[in-house]
């Protein structure tokens, strides 16, 4: 009897910002200038590198890696928050919902072993200049670069799948603008316990140990630069991790301030916009504005454009 009185849930909602009327508007406008200066501001990265033969180094690869990671990541998330400011209805089918979780995780996570890679590229140029070209070959290059998307991709599949097989039968709200694992383990009618261990687990093998491995490679980097005689020398070496480590330390900040601190407050919301709406659009002028040689590069391709253009 307790069975049949069960209400099968198919769809969620998506509560968002709807309790604060006058700041979705706010909201819709950044969102939208945040994704439109995302997504070409990466774009223009890609065309750069691809343009430019001095940049067909490592370090560019996996920055047009990363660029094409944020594109993907953005793209998930920020299309869905601007449905829910304009739309009525604020509901997620249960299969869009768990498509939207298992991505957001998947792409997450393959960033944190992304900023990893990224900081074993600059311990190798910098502690190891002589062998630098060797070891980073093309073809070795090109197999680093998939490890993060596989690794990223599998790890999350555990919890997904963990918190999809929970039986949902009751409340079918979530206090969130996109679907993730807590809110929707918070859901479930049946026991989470494994789900919660699957996100624990999958959570120290793609965020704490990617965290560990890049404070101990820049520990290494700081104390090679150091010892450098030349104060030109050490500049020109921080200045080619320091992008990196900024964008890095961006992303890492907002990901413990959202997933670290205790849940279950509206600033939740408001801290998730943080790594999902500030820092994407953010990122490719870090990367171009700390960097000369991007730099270089844009100027000398605006020059062409505009060479070509008044040819034609």
């Amino acid at each position: 009897m307790q069975d049949a009185n069960k209400t099968i849930v198919t769809e969620f909602i998506l509560l968002g910002f709807s309790n604060f009327v006058t700041f979705q508007n706010i909201l819709f406008n950044v969102a939208v200038l945040a994704y439109v200066v995302c997504i070409f501001g990466n774009i223009a990265i890609i065309i750069l590198v691809r343009h430019d033969p001095s940049l067909h180094t490592p370090m560019y690869f996996f920055i047009t890696t990363f660029a094409v990671l944020e594109i993907m990541f953005v793209s998930v998330t920020i299309p869905k928050l601007l449905a829910l400011l304009v739309q009525t209805s604020k509901t997620i089918s249960m299969l869009g919902c768990f498509v939207q979780m298992y991505a957001l995780h998947a792409l997450g996570e393959t960033e944190c072993f992304l900023f990893a890679l990224m900081a074993l590229d600059r311990y190798l140029a910098i502690n190891n200049p002589l062998r630098y070209a060797a070891i980073m070959t093309k073809t070795f290059c090109y197999l680093l670069a998939v490890c993060p998307w596989i690794a990223g991709f599998i790890i999350s599949f555990i919890p997904t799948i963990c918190t999809v097989l929970l039986e949902y039968c009751g409340p079918n709200e979530i206090n969130q603008f996109f679907c993730d694992l807590s809110p929707l383990q918070n859901l479930a009618c049946s026991n989470p316990f494994f789900s919660n261990l699957a996100t624990q687990i999958a959570a120290v093998l793609s965020v704490v140990f990617p965290f560990i491995t890049i404070v101990a490679l820049y520990t290494h980097i700081i104390n090679t630069v150091m010892k450098i005689g030349s104060t030109e020398g050490k500049q020109k070496a921080f200045s080619t991790c320091s992008s990196h480590l900024i964008v890095a330390c961006l992303f890492y900040c907002t990901i413990i301030a959202v997933y670290i601190r205790p849940k279950g407050s509206q600033n939740d919301k408001f801290l998730a916009l943080m790594y999902i709406v500030v820092t994407p659009p953010l990122n490719p002028f870090i990367y171009t504005l700390r960097n000369r040689e991007v730099k270089n590069s844009a100027r000398k391709l605006i020059r062409h454009l505009l060479w070509e253009v008044s040819l034609s």
